[in-house]
């Protein structure tokens, strides 16, 4: 299988995805993206510096019905037209997901159509078939939540080659953002100040793993440490230089580990996914480092790295749905058990 075949729906499938803070809803049919409504909670998250679980899930509830008649609105589809209902169950924040999870069952019951469960790290590799990617390829997964390298054989079925032993990208990213003194969202802050530093000016440790997995906790107390040796005048003056260099560290060995894997198994295709994936330090990097390797890249563009239904509505097109009514005993989980 090259690319997303529906196993059980042959209509559009109304999608939801509440993994963390976005509330998004989507209709997707063969393929194609018909409606993708997201709803971002940064601005109700930013008075706190961060994600609040319990803020996000209340959040879902009063928003999770709105993004759905909104995508079946921009779609133009009414009720009886959507064959199946699509619905992250895992990994996330578990309030956040099972808001998501009781809206598709709800919906999925009444109407009497079958559920497609879908993990979000599928949906992120699913992302790069509306692209037009196909099997096999590599795959670098890369979020606030989740890094990690997968081999896609088909569809959205991977073998882990390689994950973070310890934080994640879009983590280091974020507390990185906090020690300069940004704002919220601190990845996108963070990326925006290096694009006007010298990626040059600080050295920080590239020292890794040993294979394909990754190691950011080191990296991120070096970054302490050397704010900590600093007047606040010498950050002041070169808060951007040192963004620039603390950020090319981590797409350094988001990059090279990558790449490595690709030469590994043999593969001349490589796409990224997740929340990482807008960072345009790591576009960049990846584009020519693919570019001199002879690799062919895929990016999915800004709207499918971040968290939305759309992916998860394409991952559901490699996967097979749960009869009515039983989907009914099916539960969220707020972490996947990866094997390498």
């Amino acid at each position: 299988m090259k690319g997303p075949v529906t196993t059980v729906a042959r209509g559009p499938v109304l999608c939801i995805e509440t993994s963390c803070d976005d509330t998004s809803a989507a209709v997707v049919a063969g393929g194609s993206v018909l409606a993708s409504i997201v709803s971002s909670q940064n601005e109700l998250h930013a008075q706190f510096g961060g994600i609040v679980p319990e803020v996000a899930a209340r959040r879902h509830t009063e928003l999770v019905n709105v993004v759905v008649a909104e995508a079946l609105g921009v779609a133009g589809l009414g009720w009886d037209e959507i064959a199946a209902v699509a619905v992250t169950v895992g990994p996330g924040l578990i309030g956040a997901l099972l808001v998501g999870l009781a809206a598709a069952k709800a919906i999925a019951y009444r109407r009497r159509l079958p559920m497609i469960p879908v993990d979000h790290l599928q949906g992120h590799i699913a992302a790069n078939y509306a692209i037009g990617v196909q099997a096999p390829f590599v795959c670098l997964v890369a979020s606030g939540g989740h890094t990690l390298v997968a081999v896609v054989n088909e569809g959205v079925a991977f073998r882990l080659a390689g994950r973070t032993l310890d934080d994640a990208a879009g983590e280091a990213f974020d507390k990185g953002a906090r020690l300069l003194g940004l704002g919220y969202p601190g990845g996108a802050e963070l990326d925006r100040l290096a694009a006007a530093g010298d990626a040059r000016f600080a050295r920080f440790p590239r020292a890794v793993p040993r294979g394909a997995d990754f190691s950011f906790s080191g990296l991120k107390t070096a970054l302490l440490y050397y704010l900590r040796d600093q007047g606040e005048e010498a950050i002041a003056a070169h808060r951007a230089d040192i963004a620039a260099s603390y950020q090319a560290a981590i797409v350094g060995q988001l990059v090279d580990k990558t790449l490595r894997c690709a030469r590994d198994e043999g593969l001349r295709r490589v796409a990224v996914g997740g929340g990482v994936a807008a960072n345009s330090g790591l576009r960049r990097a990846l584009a020519e480092a693919c570019e001199s390797g002879g690799i062919e890249l895929f990016v999915p563009p800004l709207s499918l790295c971040t968290d939305n239904a759309a992916m998860i509505g394409l991952a559901a097109g490699c996967l097979p749905a749960i009869e009515w009514p039983d989907f009914l005993a099916l539960d969220a989980y707020a972490a996947t058990v990866l094997s390498g």
